[in-house]
């Protein structure tokens, strides 16, 4: 009979999934403080530009990152106990130590990193793919447990105190004191739930129910708005919103065109290039700056341009026209008018 109870452990059948869950997090923590530091601001690579880029379609929770990314410090600070986090909900699944309350902790994460990120991915969904499948497996710990080789199990076999409370079966593991008749119910509700969770984000990122189905992470997409046009400045801001988020986009023109769309004003490659500091003022962690040989604008920067010419001084009052071309041809418009 025990041989039978250990074979259908749950929490015993569920180990190579409890291991791998606990890996993916902790390695989060390990990465960033470990292996590199990720969460110096002033270093290549600092997790707070990773999290500008979640910010043009995260499903939610939008304000809430713009809000940190336009606080700095709060940002950092946040990421700073978002890591932290990570480390101890994986270490303690990998251990098997309070296994169910971890599992919540599993369940938040992933439904975070797919609210935020979900819609990011070149090929194969990524984000959205890593935050579903962290949902599912958050839920399948907290109804397994951990079983045999676990801390959790160790406390029980030892008969510590605090084995014996109620609530360690609810936080830690063992059988969950709900009935058998409506145990069932509670299965299926939350694993309905999951696959509503499932579809829905699925639709509202990638179109991958019905419709036509899109990728906002494959070709680079500027929003320009409060553009104005002046007698020695053409000033407007630019948000880059879809592409791919491991590079930026290479901005390699800048025209202003007229009504008969000659270009009357050109901002070259090499001009672009070498703006100053004066003529860019970035909004977010994620910042537009001018690289080797054009303006690199990463996904979810987002910044004012302010960009003097001699020409636009004899430029007649009337209708024009701003161009912003990227170095793979897509093209955007901007309607500008001159008093």
């Amino acid at each position: 009979m025990q041989n039978t109870q250990i074979k259908n452990d749950p929490g015993l059948l569920s180990l190579a999934l409890r291991l791998v869950v606990g890996w993916t997090y902790f390695s989060a923590f390990w990465r960033r403080t470990i292996l590199a530091d990720k969460l110096d601001p002033v270093v290549a690579g600092y997790i707070g530009e990773k999290f500008n880029h979640f910010l043009p379609h995260a499903l939610g929770i939008k304000p809430i990152i713009q809000y940190l990314l336009e606080n700095p410090d709060v940002l950092w600070l946040n990421m700073v106990i978002f890591t932290i986090i990570e480390g101890i909900v994986g270490l303690f699944i990998l251990l098997g130590l309070f296994t169910r309350l971890m599992s919540i902790g599993v369940f938040g994460l992933a439904m975070g990193i797919l609210l935020g990120s979900g819609w990011i991915g070149t090929t194969c969904l990524d984000e959205w793919q890593i935050g579903v499948l962290g949902i599912a497996a958050g839920f399948v710990l907290f109804l397994t447990g951990s079983g045999q080789y676990s801390l959790d199990n160790y406390l029980r076999k030892r008969n510590f105190s605090l084995t014996k409370k109620s609530w360690f079966t609810w936080l830690g593991s063992g059988v969950l004191p709900i009935k058998d008749r409506l145990f069932p119910k509670f299965v299926l509700i939350g694993s309905l739930c999951i696959l509503g969770i499932t579809l829905m984000t699925n639709q509202v990122f990638h179109g991958g129910l019905w419709g036509s189905l899109h990728n906002k992470s494959v070709k680079p997409k500027l929003e320009i708005s409060n553009g104005t046009l002046d007698s020695d400045t053409v000033s407007f801001d630019v948000f880059r919103t879809e592409g791919v988020d491991v590079y930026g986009s290479w901005l390699i023109g800048i025209e202003l065109l007229d009504a008969q769309n000659n270009a009357v004003v050109e901002y070259s490659q090499e001009a672009l290039a070498s703006l100053p500091e004066t003529s860019i003022d970035n909004y977010y962690i994620a910042k537009i700056k001018p690289g080797q040989h054009s303006l690199l604008i990463p996904l979810g920067a987002k910044a004012k341009l302010q960009l003097p010419h001699e020409a636009l001084a004899t430029l007649p009052s009337g209708q024009y026209t701003l161009k912003l071309t990227d170095i793979s041809g897509a093209f955007w418009t901007y309607d500008l008018r001159k008093p």
